[in-house]
């Protein structure tokens, strides 16, 4: 019974017990506040449960009840009523349940000053602004910040300020740089460590600062705490909670830490809390700083949340941006992993089943199977099977497989034993000639030479030919005719400019990214061991520290060492003895003289203006045409507007620039074609100018004048013609001047036929004395041009001698020829180009020194063709052909009438 009555009683008196502690507790609040005088909450507890176990003991001895377990009803009864009012309580001391839970009993109760501090020490931070209800670590520099520290520490503080300062040194800033407003932050859990401090940081509310305590480290400030203003309806607050809580969703799936986030605010605030949603909300965009502190200090909820909203919906733009590109490149890695695995799979099981090798088998495969199908020499042979055994041997990662690999690659592919059938019929490669070329008939008959001394061997050996000429002359497409007349496959590569000895005779293996030379990759290309090899601008090959290229070129290009051939990177000896190798050059000047003597010369000299016209009219203006798109019915040009074209703007050796100026008169009329109704037409020579513009070069006149002599001379660029010049200044001293930019050894020539005149006046019936009071100035123009070499010297004697007897050439000629100083006229080179400038301009009379009939003997019969040509073995023979020696000059005469003159004066006198 007395159990069944106890039980009874029981929930009575917990009822009883409740309502005893929560009267208990707000009645010590209320009265004085006696929760102060306690160290903690949990001492509050107890306390309230003793007085209420007194009571209880008190009331069951009024009532005479049975004795009850006391300490277990403390146990049932208060625990729940317990943990409520210890969290209760400690929010009380420490001020958060005011903050939080403002219309409570206990934020009621409570005097905020005792609770909120009115001066705090301020930390100032340069990343993001603080929001209230955040919690995160914050790491100081204990350099920096260990005087505040300790400040914090020994006033006992358990609240700060972090406020955002807009500049780098934010602990050496100013409280100009301090923003109006910040948060109040609680510490929790702060360790000192070595190098700097760490503690926990809880925003609490906003504060303003009002005034300034300390301006510099520690920062501490008189600060008020504004209030929110509520300026909206609760269903408008309601509306933008829901539609934070919305765009939440919608980030939500794109990036899964905010949940954590979410769920640490929902544990602490509820969704229907605006001021703290929007807080919240804002401290987790990654908004610009001037943005989030232009929220912070926004006291209007309705405004703060709508500000806040704009950001979460850029946020949310921005995240699924990343999103959308993290799943683009996942799913890009993930078909390529798949990929992967699927075929490591599908080698393995094609392995099991006997129907793939892996890659070093098929390597070593790959290469006998080649080799077998090559005859290699037996040094080559010997050194390819080292080589693949090694690559048995060899890890397929390590660098050295590669290298043995990329070397039999090579090996391989070379043309070992491999050669193309020389076709050696005449009559084909006569016509092939012809159809490339027009004129150079002594050039077409050189090679027929060579070609049939090859038809009656049996095969043409190898050879090395080099095409000498002026630019644009058609060096290069002689030799790719010689490849198509023979048959062979043609390979062209310029040594213009090489300085590595390398790029001729390759890299050693040892070097990483090696490879070989040049004619080990033509014989690869060709894939025939006998192709036409031709070596352009051989005359400009260079020389460096790293080599001579010029020098690696002797063995390649002598027959009797090329059969031999090494290369650096293959290492074994390669046949090339039957190749043929073509080289073309400017000028013979500039190329070694060893590597000179291991060349066959042939000399293209340039065109004269009826070879041009052939060509325009054969091979350049069809070409253009059809490049264009027009056919000759079209568009048609006169071959007097061709010549008048070769005469006035392209008068150079070569036809380079003749082309240009035809494809510019394709361009004119094609616009026209395009732009007008225009259906066909003639270019006629009054036409040029309009199209072409003033003509380049204009008429030649022979100049025979006192002291003037057009002399031949030969450039890089053909023949030319040079008229000497030479005048008296004046007769107050003997001198003598030169000019027009001419180099040391035609500077001798000039003073070599200064000294002859001056020495042989008598002889050539002039003026005795002329030279001995005469200033004598000698100009060959034009003065831009750099000149020099001694094919001058007969020139300037002749223009020196006219000067000295008062007389002009009696005929318009040209002269050539080097003049000793005993009056010897020596031979010159540049035959055919000279004696093709001075058809150019029209003089068909010249001077040439006896031992170079040879050489005009040699050429073709149209070049001879109305030429008069006068040979001389010494200056005599040449003054015979410009003077009247025999008779006495003006000069001479006008000299002696002086002396007769001046005879009579002193006999009178």
């Amino acid at each position: 019974m007395t159990d069944k009555t106890n039980n009874n009683e029981l929930p009575e008196i917990d009822q009883a017990h409740d309502k005893t502690d929560a009267q208990l507790a707000e009645q010590e609040l209320t009265e004085n506040l006696q929760v102060a005088d306690y160290a903690n909450a949990e001492d509050f507890i107890l306390a309230s449960d003793d007085d209420s176990e007194d009571e209880l003991d008190e009331t069951d001895a009024e009532d005479g009840s049975a004795a009850v377990d006391t300490d277990q009803i403390k146990i049932e009864v208060n625990e729940a009523l317990a943990k409520k009012l210890i969290q209760t309580a400690n929010a009380v001391l420490e001020g958060e349940h005011i903050v939080h839970n403002p219309g409570s009993i206990f934020g009621q109760l409570a005097k905020p000053e005792l609770t909120i501090p009115k001066e705090i020490f301020l930390l100032p931070v340069k990343e993001r602004p603080f929001f209230p209800g955040q919690q995160l670590p914050v790491l100081l520099n204990k350099e920096n910040w260990g005087e505040t520290y300790e400040a914090i520490k020994a006033n006992k503080c358990k609240y700060i300020g972090i406020i955002f300062v807009n500049t780098d040194n934010h602990d050496k800033a100013l409280p100009s740089d301090f923003s109006r407003m910040g948060t109040l932050v609680k510490i929790h859990d702060p360790k000192v460590k070595e190098d700097y401090i760490q503690l926990i940081a809880e925003g609490v509310k906003r504060f303003d600062i009002e005034n300034w305590i300390s301006g510099k480290a520690p920062y501490r400030a008189q600060v008020n705490y504004p209030k929110d203003i509520i300026d909206g309806s609760e269903q408008e607050f309601k509306a933008y909670g829901l539609a934070i809580m919305n765009a939440f969703r919608e980030l939500l799936p794109l990036n899964p830490l905010y949940s954590e986030e979410l769920k640490y605010f929902l544990n602490r605030y509820s969704a229907s809390e605006p001021s703290q949603l929007a807080d919240f909300a804002a401290s987790l965009t990654t908004a610009e700083n001037d943005k989030l502190q232009e929220v912070l200090e926004t006291l209007s909820l309705s405004e703060r949340m709508e500000k806040v909203l704009t950001l979460f919906k850029q946020e949310i733009e921005v995240t699924k941006l990343q999103f959308n590109i993290r799943e683009r490149v996942e799913e890009n890695l993930s078909e390529h992993q798949r990929d992967f695995f699927l075929r490591q799979q599908l080698n393995e099981i094609q392995k099991e089943l006997g129907m793939i090798k892996d890659d070093q088998t098929l390597d070593t495969d790959r290469f006998r199977e080649r080799i077998e199908k090559l005859t290699l020499s037996e040094e080559a042979t010997k050194k390819a099977e080292e080589e693949l055994n090694k690559l048995n041997m060899l890890d397929p990662q390590s660098p050295e497989y590669n290298v043995a690999r990329n070397w039999l690659d090579w090996l391989t592919q070379l043309p070992w034993g491999k050669h193309s059938e020389d076709l050696l019929d005449l009559k084909r490669a006569k016509k092939v000639l012809d159809k490339g070329h027009d004129g150079l008939e002594d050039v077409k008959d050189r090679i027929l030479e060579f070609l049939a001394v090859g038809a009656l061997k049996g095969e043409v050996s190898g050879s090395i030919i080099c095409l000498v000429g002026p630019p644009g002359v058609g060096k290069t497409s002689i030799g790719r005719s010689i490849a198509e007349s023979l048959g062979r496959k043609f390979y062209r590569f310029s040594v213009g400019g090489m300085r590595d000895e390398a790029e001729i005779k390759g890299h050693r293996r040892t070097y990483i990214g090696a490879m070989p030379g040049k004619f080990v990759q033509a014989l690869k290309d060709c894939e025939t061991a006998n192709p036409v090899i031709m070596l352009d601008e051989i005359d400009k090959i260079g020389a460096s520290f790293q080599g001579d290229p010029a020098s690696a070129l002797l063995e390649v290009l002598d027959p009797e060492q090329n059969h031999e051939f090494m290369d650096h990177f293959m290492d074994i000896r390669f046949d090339l003895s039957k190749a043929l190798f073509v080289c073309t050059a400017n000028t013979l000047d500039t190329i070694p003289g060893p590597l000179l003597d291991r060349m066959e010369v042939i000399r293209l000299s340039g065109y004269i203006t009826e070879e041009k016209l052939q060509i325009a009219k054969h091979h350049l203006w069809p070409t253009l045409l059809e490049e264009a798109g027009l056919s000759k019915e079209q568009v048609q040009i006169t071959p007097a507007a061709i010549r008048h074209v070769i005469e006035g703007y392209a008068r150079e050796s070569g036809v380079r620039n003749l082309k240009k100026q035809l494809a510019k008169l394709v361009r004119k009329l094609a616009l026209k074609f395009v732009t007008t109704d225009l259906k066909s037409t003639k270019i006629h020579v009054n036409e040029l100018e309009e199209m072409l513009g003033q003509p380049r070069f204009t008429p030649e006149k022979i100049n025979q004048q006192v002291g003037t002599v057009t002399g031949l001379a030969w450039t890089s660029m053909g023949g030319a013609t040079l008229t000497i010049e030479a005048s008296r200044v004046h007769t107050l001293n003997r001198g003598f001047k030169l000019s027009g930019q001419l180099g040391d050894v035609m500077q001798e020539s000039a003073g070599i036929a200064y000294s002859f005149i001056s020495s042989n006046l008598d002889k050539y019936k002039a003026d005795p004395e002329f030279f001995d009071k005469a200033f004598v100035h000698l100009h060959v123009p034009d003065g831009a041009t750099p000149k020099d070499g001694p094919s001058a010297g007969v020139t300037m004697a002749t223009a020196l001698l006219s000067l000295a007897r008062d007389e002009a050439i009696k005929t318009p000629l040209a002269m050539t020829g080097e003049l000793s100083l005993t009056g010897l006229v020596l031979p010159v080179g540049g035959i055919r180009e000279k004696v093709i400038a001075a058809k150019r301009i029209g003089i068909k009379e010249l001077i040439l020194p006896e031992d170079n009939r040879k050489d005009y003997q040699e050429l073709p019969g149209y070049l001879q063709e109305g030429m008069t040509v006068h040979f001389a073995k010494h200056f005599d023979e040449v003054a015979r052909l410009t003077f009247n020696v025999r008779s006495k000059s003006l000069a001479l005469k006008t000299y002696l009438a002086q002396k007769a003159a001046e005879e009579e004066i002193s006999t009178q006198h």
